[in-house]
């Protein structure tokens, strides 16, 4: 018999949940009292979106990151909607566009001053109008842009190209007519080919989105699925629902088999939905409960037992809904992996919960921040309506860092002349008169001279995402974020001061090659 060891050596083994404290919170937030199993809150780097309640037609606000503590009361609203709003998601590629369903059968597109809300908004930038009853979910392509997928409770799945001028579309390039009851979860997998589906009538479908045909169909009698997500690259889905005993469960199912589950797991026997979320960065599983307070996390494997329970957050305060923050948006200085935005409606509350890894030291950490998903989309609208297919452009979480392959380097300045050149090049030199060589150095230095500002200027406007600079950030309002702005800025004057130690040396090589040419000229 082979001796396995009975503990599994993981780094995210001591992972905890951090709750925001008071003044970190948002307060006064009127949050919807709708029975609709969402998750109600929408979050990206600089704004979070809660649907609210409201009379006379569908709500929803869109609050700043940092405005933290009390709401006014007459702060302003997005309220085009004539139903109540039932879903709404960011853009992942324009953190200032917000899409939203209702039952009013239509979804709206909306775009988001840069500045702050002085009055409701009402007019939304596009309108799609193609359900004939409540859209109940909606989806953004996770890598073409300007793609979205729509679900209605008339069984269809629509997906609409927004890369148009007009402002009301009618007609969505494809529509998927696949399922026999209402869709209650979409997931995409990571290049966004292939979607998956749950559906009332208890079954998981995976999808061709473009072709509009089901590959591949699980209809296991034992366990009933609310919720169905794409395990990254991992080959693999899982799904959230309840067994034929009425506990709340979670299942494993292999991509290309949904015949029968991997693996089962009952949880408990509360009547709330669970929600999935998958960080495919750290291969760490969240499952929130709604109407309960706790957050169940663990780790999956490729190889049996492929999941692996790590802890769970405990709260007495129940949450209707959850939002998540893109991996581009967390507090890397303070290990933090993970962050959810719990809707609290017995206090009027959005709660932030930060997951966080206990590191020592304050420096990056780089085996728990691999290379994520950036907010560049990787191809077009109407190439992936051609059948391209391409994974999410990956960006680096360290500070200072841009998109992979995407920022322009900084040019090596060349020689001006070289000095070891070939015997022709020295009879060149002999015949050329001093002047001309000296013009002909001028001009080639003010070309690089020229081509370092054009790249300098790139990088500016590269720092720069949608206007917003993405060094900027409040003033710390505690110790700890003081320290952690200080210790951002050292390693920021580090940074500059290597690349400044980089440039001095250059100046000196081309200062040292400079006086050898004109040696070299004299001489002659």
């Amino acid at each position: 018999m082979s001796w396995h060891p009975l503990y599994r050596s993981s780094k995210f083994r001591h992972v905890y949940g951090k709750a925001a404290s008071k003044d970190k919170c948002y307060d006064c937030v009127p949050i919807t009292l709708s029975v609709h199993d969402n998750q109600f809150c929408a979050v990206n780097p600089h704004f979070i979106a809660v649907v609210t309640e409201c009379a006379g037609g569908g709500a929803f606000l869109v609050i700043p990151v940092h405005q933290t503590g009390k709401l006014d009361p007459h702060y302003p609203r997005i309220c085009g909607h004539k139903g109540n709003v039932l879903d709404i998601k960011w853009n992942p590629f324009n953190d200032f566009v917000i899409a939203s369903c209702s039952e009013d059968a239509t979804v709206k597109i909306w775009d988001i001053p840069k500045h702050l809300l002085t009055k409701n908004i009402t007019s939304p930038k596009k309108e799609l109008l193609g359900h004939v009853r409540r859209v109940g979910l909606i989806e953004w392509h996770p890598t073409a842009s300007n793609i979205l997928f729509s679900s209605g409770y008339d069984y269809k799945i629509m997906v609409w190209n927004l890369d148009t001028k007009e402002a009301v579309l009618s007609n969505p390039v494809k529509i998927l007519d696949v399922h026999k009851d209402v869709i209650l979860s979409m997931s995409f997998n990571t290049d966004g080919s292939l979607l998956a589906t749950a559906c009332r009538d208890r079954n998981i479908r995976l999808i061709d989105p473009r072709a509009g045909a089901v590959l591949q169909e699980a209809s296991y009698k034992s366990h009933r699925v609310n919720k169905v997500l794409f395990l990254g690259n991992m080959g693999k889905l899982l799904s959230t629902g309840t067994s034929r005993w009425n506990n709340r469960q979670i299942a494993l199912w292999d991509q290309n088999d949904l015949s029968v589950p991997l693996m089962e797991e009952d949880l408990d026997g509360s009547s709330g939905i669970l929600f999935p979320f998958y960080d495919s960065d750290t291969h760490m599983l969240y499952v929130v409960g709604k109407g309960d307070g706790n957050i169940r996390y663990y780790e999956i494997s490729p190889e049996k037992p492929y999941l692996n329970y790590l802890m769970e957050y405990r709260s007495p305060l129940p949450q209707k809904g959850i939002g998540i923050m893109p991996k581009r948006g967390l507090e890397v200085s303070a290990c933090e992996i993970f962050r959810f935005y719990k809707l609290i409606p017995t206090k009027n509350l959005v709660q932030p919960i930060s997951m966080i890894v206990p590191r020592r030291s304050e420096s990056y950490q780089e085996d728990i921040y691999p290379l994520t998903t950036g907010a560049q989309p990787a191809l077009t609208a109407q190439e992936w309506l051609n059948g391209v297919n391409k994974g999410p452009l990956l960006v680096s979480l360290r500070p200072g860092s841009g998109a992979v392959n995407s920022l322009p380097q900084f040019l090596e300045p060349e020689p001006l002349l070289k000095t070891t050149a070939p015997s022709q090049n020295q009879d060149w030199g002999r015949r050329m008169p001093l002047e001309g060589m000296q013009k002909r150095s001028e001009v080639q230095g003010s070309r690089k001279q020229l081509k370092v500002e054009e790249t300098l200027l790139k990088k500016e406007q590269m720092r720069l995402s949608n206007g917003f600079d993405i060094f900027e950030c409040p003033p710390p309002k505690t110790e700890n974020e003081l320290l952690q702005m200080f210790y951002r800025q050292q390693e920021e004057i580090r940074r500059l001061r290597e690349l400044v130690n980089q440039r001095d040396i250059q100046i000196k090589q081309l200062e040292l090659e400079l006086r050898n040419v004109c040696k070299d000229a004299g001489r002659y």
